[in-house]
C-alpha cells in the first residue's frame, strides 16, 4: 500500500492552475483511482512506486509552466514536447526510449464544417506515469474521465488502448453518419435540388479528406510499434494492438470507399448539370435560328432606301409575312432534323 507523504519545504507551491493540471490520479491496484492536485503529484514523483501503481497527468499547454513543471517532476522527454511544437496534428504512435509516444485525434463529425480542426491529444507513456497533454478539450478525455471509477486501469497501456478504441469508434461514427448522409443526398439526387446536393457533398468530402489525412498513418504506426514494442509492454496488449490495428484498417478502407462514392456522385451532378446546360444552349440556339429569317426581312425592309419591294402593292405586308413563315419554317427543319445513320 502507498503510504501518503508529508509536504516537502523544497516543493514549491504550485496548485493546479500554475502547474496547467486539469486532471490528475493515482492507479492502484486494491483501490479506486485516487484524485491529485498538482502538489500531490509532485510529491508522489520523489517515491518509488509500487508494482501495478502509476500516476496519470492531463495538462494544458496553454499554461506557461505546465511543460516546465512536467519536465521537472516526472522526468518527460524532450523528445514529447519537440513533437508537439512540431504543430503536426497528423496521428503518430512510436517508441521514445523506454517510453511510448502516441499523436491521437478526436475526430467528430460536422456535415457544416462548423469546426476547422480536430482536438489533438499527445500522450508519454512509460510504466509509472502517464501524461496527456493538449491545447483544446478532447472529448475523449472528458468520457473517460466520467468513467475512471468503472474503467480502473491496470496498466499505463490499459488507458492507450482504451483511447485508441474510443478513436476507433469515432471514426467508424463518423463514417457511418457521412453513409447516412450520402444516402439521402443520393435518394434526392433526382430532384430539383441538385445545386444543395452539390454543396453538401463537397462539403462532406472536404470533411472525410481531413478525418483521413490525420488518421491514415496510424496503423503503419502500429504496425512499427508492434515490430519493435518497449520491453516493458506485455504480451497481452500486444495481441489487442495487434487486433485493433486490423480493425482500423478495416475503418479507413470504408472511408476510402465512402469517399469513392461521393466522388461518383459528383460526377454524376456534374454530368446532370452539363447535360442542362446542354439542352439550355441548344433551346436558345433553335430560338435564334427560327428569329434569323425576320430580323434578316425587317433589316432589308427597314432601311431607309428607294426601290424598296412592294412599297406600292396593296398585299405586300401578308407577302413578306408569308415570305417570312416560309424561312422560319424552312430553318426549323433544318435546326430539327435528325442525321441520318
Amino acid at each position: 500500500m502507498l503510504q501518503p507523504v508529508l509536504p516537502l519545504a523544497s516543493l514549491p507551491d504550485f496548485n493546479n492552475d500554475v502547474a496547467g493540471l486539469i486532471h490528475g490520479y493515482l492507479f492502484t491496484p486494491a483501490s479506486l483511482p485516487q484524485r491529485l492536485n498538482a502538489r500531490e503529484a509532485a510529491q508522489l514523483s520523489q517515491q518509488q512506486l509500487p508494482e501495478s501503481t502509476f500516476i496519470w497527468l492531463h495538462i494544458n499547454l496553454n499554461h506557461a509552466r505546465a511543460e516546465r513543471w512536467v519536465q521537472d517532476h516526472f522526468g518527460v522527454d524532450h523528445d514529447f514536447f519537440d513533437e508537439i511544437h512540431s504543430a503536426s496534428p497528423r496521428t503518430r504512435l512510436a517508441q521514445q526510449n523506454d517510453a511510448l509516444l502516441a499523436v491521437l485525434n478526436d475526430v467528430t463529425f460536422s456535415k457544416e464544417e462548423r469546426s476547422t480542426q480536430n482536438a489533438t491529444l499527445w500522450m508519454w507513456c512509460c510504466p509509472r506515469v502517464v501524461v496527456t497533454a493538449r491545447f483544446r478539450p478532447v472529448g475523449m478525455i472528458e468520457r473517460m474521465h466520467q468513467q475512471m471509477n468503472e474503467l480502473k486501469f491496470a496498466e499505463p497501456d490499459a488507458m492507450l488502448l482504451w483511447l485508441l478504441g474510443e478513436q476507433e469508434a469515432q471514426l467508424e461514427q463518423v463514417v457511418r453518419r457521412s453513409s447516412q448522409a450520402v444516402d439521402a443526398i443520393e435518394e434526392r439526387l433526382l430532384s430539383a435540388a441538385i445545386k444543395t446536393n452539390r454543396s453538401e457533398l463537397g462539403q462532406l468530402r472536404r470533411m472525410l479528406l481531413r478525418v483521413q489525412r490525420l488518421l491514415a498513418p496510424e496503423p503503419a504506426a502500429l504496425f512499427r510499434l508492434l515490430n519493435r514494442p518497449p520491453k516493458w509492454l506485455k504480451r497481452e496488449p500486444l495481441g489487442e494492438l495487434r487486433i485493433f490495428t486490423e480493425e482500423f484498417s478495416v475503418a479507413l478502407n470504408d472511408l476510402a470507399s465512402l469517399m469513392e462514392r461521393i466522388r461518383l456522385l459528383q460526377e454524376e451532378i456534374a454530368a446532370r448539370l452539363m447535360e442542362q446546360s446542354n439542352r439550355t444552349l441548344f433551346l436558345l440556339t433553335v430560338i435564334t435560328v427560327l428569329a434569323l429569317p425576320i430580323n434578316i426581312v425587317a433589316g432589308f425592309f427597314g432601311m431607309n432606301v428607294g426601290g424598296i419591294p412592294l412599297a406600292n402593292n396593296p398585299h405586300g405586308f401578308l407577302l413578306l409575312v408569308l415570305v417570312v413563315l416560309a424561312f422560319t419554317l424552312v430553318a426549323g427543319w433544318l435546326a430539327f432534323r435528325r442525321p441520318r445513320d
